[in-house]
């Protein structure tokens, strides 16, 4: 049986989840992407609470041009590093999901430096 795209993906999702948690002190900023939108969320893994969430989707109400392409991903990373700096989060962790670090996945980490948080 051959493996999609997605189940490979889901592997990959595992290996780095072995690997990398979020604490209290350095929560996890997790990436997700669809079709059609970005997602992203930071993680306190010790509480397993979601503590700021934000996607292209939130953002495109309150903005024009984000949509689910590298513009609106680093949007994306720049409103989840605002988010966090209200919340007083410096330094995460970065969960690319499975998916390879490349492309909306990189803007969304290259939005997220610029706005101030350190991975």
């Amino acid at each position: 049986m051959t493996m999609t795209k997605n189940d490979a993906r889901k592997r990959r999702k595992v290996r780095i989840r072995k690997k990398i948690a979020g604490s209290t002190e350095r929560p996890r900023l997790v990436v997700y992407r669809s079709n059609l939108h970005v997602y992203a969320q930071i993680v306190d893994d010790a509480t397993g609470a979601t503590l700021v969430a934000t996607s292209t989707l939130a953002i495109g109400k309150a903005q024009a041009g984000a949509h689910c392409n590298k513009a609106g991903a680093e949007l994306v990373g720049k409103e989840i590093a605002r988010l966090a700096g209200e919340k007083s989060i410096k330094r995460v962790v970065f969960d690319r999901n499975g998916y390879l670090y490349h492309g909306r996945i990189k803007a969304v980490a290259d939005g997220a430096r610029e706005g101030g948080l350190e991975f």
